[in-house]
């Protein structure tokens, strides 16, 4: 059974990731390629995703694996026959616990090291890719568009910097836009921004309420361009980077380093471990809820509607018990309810399915006629 559960997890865990991974990696190819990123950083970004994607996968693959597996057991006869043989609902679980056990071993290498270097080392790649001004607006022969209401064109840009050519329209103000246009320009670095400096040009305001078009000469203009940067953040805060040991044993300087609550460290913290343990949940419930009922041989359909439903429901539970935590670090022991809870249910559904005259609600009513 062991054996049968890893084979089922591995394909599950290989078609999810591949479906989740492909989404993000096209968002993420749209707007890397269209910032002019090469290949390789597009292939980085997508590699560096890859963690926090099969965080994700592991608990659903589990479930999956653990209901596929004893559904085809159940169909084949195989579960009947083990169950004739002597082998109770206890007994027949202990290869789900350590199949459980194996994938949250896998969920916890991934959740305490693997997600969190591998978002720090995306955030750090992302810094620096939104800070590259040359890979963002210094494409020659090419309009860009930076920024909402922002044009900007460069027909050629010498071996030495200078930029020759030169067209920028800022409509940001729709009832003053205004155009530059200057002969030569350079970049300058200036109190840690980005100056666009151009030398000989015109400036040209449209004031759409009298329609009217004022022009100014310059020798020399100096435009800020480092606003038009648009940072391509992941989301996520310092404390996701954080160690797991940092988390727990120093709290108040990683909420002071990442400008968060208490209870922001104290949910990520905790979250971690809670991820880990809702692997075993998930493949117990799987079991237990096929393991209701006799032989059918319509199937176990029923059953399988059942622990997608309880398998939710410890997921909403899960939902409800972050908020409480995220505003008072002290109840942490909440981010452990959703796991109690399945365990409970998973104990409680093994011990129906060992007393035959609980399971009469999945098998068909005795007729009228029937002995009791």
């Amino acid at each position: 059974m062991l054996s049968q559960f890893m084979v089922l997890f591995g394909f599950f865990a290989l078609v999810l990731v591949s479906i989740f991974w492909i989404n993000k990696a096209v968002r993420m190819f749209d707007r890397l390629i269209a910032d002019g990123q090469p290949a390789w950083v597009f292939l980085e970004f997508t590699a560096l995703t890859l963690p926090g994607v099969i965080g994700i996968v592991l608990p659903i693959a589990a479930f999956a694996g653990a209901v596929y597996v004893t559904n085809r057991l159940s169909t084949e006869s195989e579960l009947t026959v083990m169950q004739a043989t002597g082998y109770s609902p206890y007994r027949l679980i202990r290869p789900v616990v350590v199949f459980g056990i194996i994938v949250a071993a896998m969920m916890s290498i991934l959740t305490h090291f693997l997600i969190p270097s591998s978002l720090s080392q995306l955030e750090r790649r992302q810094a620096e890719i939104s800070q590259n001004i040359t890979a963002k607006l210094l494409t020659a022969g090419e309009f860009l568009h930076p920024a909402p209401g922002i044009t900007f064109y460069i027909r050629n840009i010498t071996p030495v910097g200078e930029l020759q050519n030169v067209f920028l329209s800022d409509r940001r103000d729709r009832d003053n836009p205004v155009t530059y246009t200057s002969s030569t320009a350079y970049l300058v670095q200036q109190d840690g921004g980005t100056k666009l400096v151009m030398v000989k040009g015109l400036a040209q305001t449209h004031n759409r309420e009298n329609n009217r078009l004022f022009t100014t000469h310059f020798d020399d203009f100096s435009y800020d361009i480092s606003t038009l940067v648009v940072s391509d953040s992941t989301g996520t805060t310092e404390v996701a980077f954080a160690k797991t040991s940092d988390l727990l044993l120093k709290p108040g300087e990683i909420a002071e380093q990442s400008g968060v609550g208490l209870g922001a460290v104290a949910y990520e913290a905790h979250s971690r471990f809670a991820q880990v343990l809702m692997c075993i949940v998930a493949a117990t419930i799987g079991f237990a809820t096929l393991l209701l009922g006799n032989y059918s041989r319509f199937g176990v359909w029923r059953q399988v509607i059942v622990a997608f439903l309880l398998l939710v429901s410890i997921k909403l539970v899960e939902g409800a018990a972050s908020g409480p935590v995220l505003k008072n670090a002290s109840l942490w022991p909440l981010m452990y309810v959703p796991a109690a809870v399945g365990s409970i249910l998973s104990l409680i559904l093994l011990y129906i399915s060992a007393n035959p005259g609980f399971t009469r609600m999945f098998t068909r009513r005795q007729s009228a006629g029937d002995a009791p």
